[in-house]
C-alpha cells in the first residue's frame, strides 16, 4: 500500500491522516467499492453507524444488496433530499455565501482540526477521481470512513473514477472531499452542512452528511465553478441532447434551469399513454385531456444530464457555445416513473444493468430486484419525491462523448396552475423565444419554481440564483453574472427559448412542453423564427410567442401558446400572474446592480427597470431569429 500511495503528491494534512489512521484502502475497481458498501462481513444488508458523543451509536443509513445494485436509504426524511442552504464557506476569499465564522461565531480551524483528527482514528478509504472529466478535469480525492462504501461507490460513478493501477506518478489533488458524518449531530443540530475551504492551491470540501447530493455531486460542481471563476469560464447547470428528426435533420439543445426544471427529462423520450397517445395537458378543473398526434418522434443522442462544462479550451470559431459533459454518471431522479411502462427504455437499463448500480431512496429487499417505480415511503405515508439512481454514462443509449456546438439554449421553469380566481406565475406558454439580453436575465433570476421534488423547500417561489447553479457556487454572484454575459456575447449564433413544466395556465402538463418544443424546434432544423411568425408575449419578460405551431400536420391549440386565451385564466388572471413574475424579477435583479457588473449587464438591467420593450432588449444584444 505504501508503494501505491507514493503515486500521490499529498499535503502534509493528508499525509498525517493516512499515517495516523487505523487502516486505509484505495479501491482499484468499482467492484471493490461495492464490496466495501457491506462492511467487513460482506453480507447483504449493512447499517452505517457512527458513535456520536452524547447519543451513542447513531444509524445514518442502511445499505441493501439487490440483484441490480446497492440501495442506500436514510432513516430521516430530511436526509432524503438536498438542503438548498447546506453550503458554507470557511476561507477569507471573496464570497457572497454565508461564512462559517459569521454563522457559528467560531474559527473553522477548530472544527477542521477536529475533523482531521476524527479521520485519523478511523478505518479509511481513499478514492482518486477527476473533477470535470478525464480530458479537461482536475485531480481530486475522497477521504472517508471505510464503512461509507456506498457513498464512495456513488462518487466513483458520478465522477471520473481513477484506478490506482492506471494512475501515473505525481497525482496532485486540486480538490479533496473529507467525509465526516458524526459532526452533523455534534456541531450542526442534525442539518446537512458542507463547508468549502478554498486554499490557494487546493479546494477542500468538508461533507458532514451522508447524502451525496450536496457533496459528491454538487460539492464537486462548486469546485468546478470556483476553478472556472479563477480561469474565466463556467459550468452550466444543464442537460444537452443532440436531436435527430425523422428527416435526418440534427440540432443540439441545451436545457438549463433550477433543480426540478426538466434537465433529465430533456434527454428522455416523449412519454405516452399505454395506447401510444400523447397527452399534451389535463384541465385541472374539468379533467378533460388534450391529445396531440405524434407518430414519428425524433431520435435522441444525450450529451449531458446536469453539468455542461464550457471550458475556454473547448470553444471554437462557430459562434456557438461548445460544451462537454462534466460528469461520468448521471444522478437521475426517478419520481416520474410511477408504474411499469412509464419509461420502458430506462426501466430496462435499470432492472437489468450491465453491472450493479447505486440507488438511493428506493424500497429494497435483500436479493430481490430493485424496481424503479418502488420508491421509499416517507413518514407521511407518501412515496419519497426524490428517488435516485446513478446511471453511468456508458449505460446511456447513444450517448455522445465528444464536444458539441449548442444551437438552442432553453430554460425550464416549474410553474403552478393559474386561474382568474387563483392567479399565479403559471402564465408561461408552451415555449417562448427570448432575445439574448432577456435570456441572460432569466439566468440571473432562475426561479426555483413550484413543487420542487429535489430539495427541501416550500412552494413559495424562490430563486436558485445566478445560472441556476448558485446554491453550489462559493464566490460572488456578480462574477458568475459577468461570466454568463460574456458567454452569451461570444455565442451569437446560439438561440434562446423559455419552456415551462408542470402547468400552462389551468392545464397540468408535466414535462410535455419541453418534449413537444424539442420535437417542433428540431423539425425546423436551422430554420429561423421569422418575425412575421412571432407575436410579443403580453408580459414582455416572456419574449415572443409563436402565432401558431404545427407538428406532423396538426396544429396545437393557441391557448397552450398564450394562456391568456384560456377561458379559466383570461386577461385578468394572466395579468395578475404576470405581475407576480415581474415583481419577483424586480427583487432578484437588484442584487446584481453593483459597480462590479459588466456595463452591458447594467444596461440590460436598467432596460428591465425602465419597462423596456423587446426591441429595446434586441438593440442591446442583437437577436438571431
Amino acid at each position: 500500500m505504501n508503494e501505491l500511495l507514493q503515486k500521490f503528491n499529498f499535503s502534509d494534512d493528508v499525509k498525517a491522516i493516512i499515517s495516523g489512521c487505523k487502516s486505509v484502502v484505495v479501491p482499484a475497481t468499482k467492484e471493490e467499492l461495492l464490496a466495501l458498501s457491506f462492511g467487513p462481513e460482506g453480507g447483504n444488508e449493512f447499517e452505517v453507524r457512527y458513535d456520536v458523543e452524547g447519543k451513542g451509536s447513531v444509524l445514518e443509513a442502511t445499505v441493501t444488496r439487490c440483484r441490480n445494485g446497492v440501495i442506500g436509504n436514510y432513516p430521516e426524511d430530511y436526509m432524503r433530499r438536498r438542503d438548498p442552504d447546506s453550503l458554507i464557506v470557511s476561507d477569507d476569499k471573496e464570497t457572497d455565501k454565508p461564512r462559517y465564522e459569521e454563522v457559528y461565531h467560531k474559527d473553522f480551524k477548530e472544527l477542521r482540526d477536529a475533523t482531521l483528527n476524527w479521520l485519523k482514528g478511523q478505518d479509511l478509504m481513499l478514492i482518486p477521481f477527476m473533477s470535470g472529466g478525464k480530458e479537461y478535469g482536475y485531480p481530486s480525492i475522497l477521504i472517508a470512513p471505510a464503512n461509507a462504501g456506498f457513498f464512495g461507490a456513488a462518487l466513483a460513478d458520478l465522477q471520473e473514477f481513477v484506478s490506482i493501477n492506471d494512475m501515473e506518478d505525481g497525482f496532485t489533488p486540486k480538490a479533496i472531499v473529507y467525509l465526516a458524518p458524526p459532526f452533523r449531530h455534534t456541531h450542526f443540530n442534525g442539518k446537512q452542512v458542507v463547508v468549502h475551504n478554498r486554499l490557494d492551491d487546493l479546494h477542500e470540501v468538508f461533507s458532514y452528511n451522508l447524502y451525496p447530493g450536496p457533496s459528491a455531486k454538487k460539492g464537486i460542481y462548486g469546485v468546478l465553478l470556483n476553478i472556472g471563476e479563477n480561469e474565466g469560464w463556467t459550468t452550466c447547470h444543464a442537460s444537452t441532447v443532440k436531436v435527430i428528426t425523422p428527416y435526418d435533420n440534427e440540432i443540439v439543445i441545451m436545457h438549463e434551469g433550477a433543480s426540478g426544471g426538466g434537465k433529465s427529462e430533456m434527454t428522455e423520450n416523449i412519454h405516452r399513454e399505454l395506447d401510444g397517445k400523447v397527452v399534451l395537458g389535463v384541465n385541472t378543473i374539468t379533467k378533460e385531456k388534450t391529445y396531440i398526434e405524434l407518430v414519428d418522434a425524433c431520435e435522441l443522442r444525450p450529451v449531458t444530464d446536469d453539468m455542461a462544462l464550457c471550458h475556454t479550451d473547448m470553444q471554437n470559431e462557430s459562434h456557438k457555445l461548445v460544451v462537454k459533459d462534466a460528469e461520468d454518471g448521471w444522478f437521475l431522479r426517478l419520481d416520474n416513473i410511477k408504474k411499469y411502462g412509464d419509461s420502458p427504455q430506462l426501466e430496462s437499463t435499470l432492472i437489468q444493468p450491465k453491472r450493479p448500480l447505486v440507488y438511493i431512496n428506493m424500497q429494497a429487499t435483500s436479493g430481490a430486484t430493485c424496481l424503479p417505480w418502488e420508491h421509499i415511503i416517507d413518514s407521511d405515508g407518501k412515496p419519497c419525491p426524490n428517488p435516485r439512481v446513478i446511471l453511468p454514462r456508458e449505460f446511456v443509449q447513444d450517448v455522445v462523448s465528444e464536444l458539441v456546438e449548442v444551437d438552442i439554449r432553453s430554460f425550464g421553469v416549474r410553474t403552478p396552475p393559474c386561474t382568474k380566481e387563483k392567479p399565479s406565475y403559471g402564465v408561461i406558454g408552451l415555449f417562448h423565444i427570448l432575445p439574448p439580453a432577456l435570456a441572460w436575465l432569466w439566468r440571473l433570476v432562475a426561479p426555483r419554481g413550484y413543487n420542487n421534488p429535489s430539495i427541501n423547500s416550500t412552494n413559495k417561489m424562490t430563486s436558485e440564483g445566478v445560472g441556476s447553479y448558485w446554491p453550489f457556487a462559493t464566490g460572488k454572484m456578480v462574477t458568475q453574472a459577468n461570466l454568463l454575459l460574456e458567454q452569451i456575447k461570444n455565442s451569437s449564433h446560439t438561440r434562446y427559448v423559455l419552456i415551462p413544466n408542470q402547468h400552462i395556465g389551468v392545464y397540468e402538463v408535466s414535462f410535455m412542453p419541453q418534449w413537444v418544443a424539442r420535437e417542433y424546434i428540431a423539425r425546423r432544423g436551422g430554420a429561423k423564427f421569422k418575425p412575421e411568425h412571432l407575436v410579443e408575449a403580453r408580459c414582455n419578460i416572456l419574449g415572443y410567442c409563436q402565432k401558431s405551431i404545427r407538428i406532423d400536420g396538426r396544429y396545437i391549440r393557441n391557448d397552450f401558446l398564450r394562456p391568456e386565451l384560456q377561458a379559466e385564466v383570461g386577461i385578468e388572471g394572466y395579468d395578475k400572474g404576470a405581475q407576480i413574475l415581474v415583481d419577483f424579477f424586480k427583487d432578484e435583479l437588484a442584487k446584481f446592480n453593483t459597480p462590479e457588473l459588466d456595463p452591458l449587464g447594467r444596461k440590460i438591467i436598467e432596460c428591465f427597470y425602465n419597462n423596456g420593450t423587446l426591441d429595446d432588449y434586441c438593440d442591446i444584444l442583437p437577436m438571431r431569429y
